[in-house]
């Protein structure tokens, strides 16, 4: 009985060091599209907030690549008007910027990546609602030439 105890502390005590350890889940602070890849125009870099690609991008499969920084719910997101699927794969900080948690480290955001299809451009529209306090709603579009 004394060992079945004590190996119900030892448990108990483990639980609660981690889940002093966890950080408590960020709030959705910041939606920003960083890059759209094309074949015609190969890797564009938007990330400075302008609101239309320089170049043209058309062809099949141009891919878009969102960062999401703090915990959003399920994304809406569209291309002229029309629902887009995409993959997200979580973000950590480490050293002096994000990079891929490949299972170690805190998720800070996610990155998420849509492929467009055969679909030559329009507006990519992103958005996102925090699922923690204060449950705030952010977006992002951008106009694909």
């Amino acid at each position: 009985m004394k060992h079945f105890i004590t190996s119900i502390s030892a448990s108990v005590g483990f639980l609660i060091s981690a889940a002093i350890s966890a950080a408590p889940a960020t709030p959705l602070s910041t939606v920003e599209i960083l890059k759209v890849v094309s074949v015609s125009c190969a890797v564009e870099d938007v990330s400075d907030g302008r609101e239309q690609t320089r170049c043209d991008h058309d062809g099949p499969h141009i891919k878009v690549y969102v960062l999401e920084r703090g915990y959003g719910g399920q994304p809406n997101v569209t291309l002229d008007g029309q629902e887009v699927d995409g993959v997200r794969a979580p973000v950590c900080n480490q050293g002096q910027g994000l990079v891929a948690c490949n299972g170690a480290g805190t998720t800070v955001g996610h990155l998420y990546t849509f492929d467009l299809g055969s679909k030559d451009g329009g507006w990519f529209e992103f958005s996102n609602t925090s699922l923690v306090p204060p449950h705030n709603r952010l977006g992002v579009r951008l106009y694909i030439k």
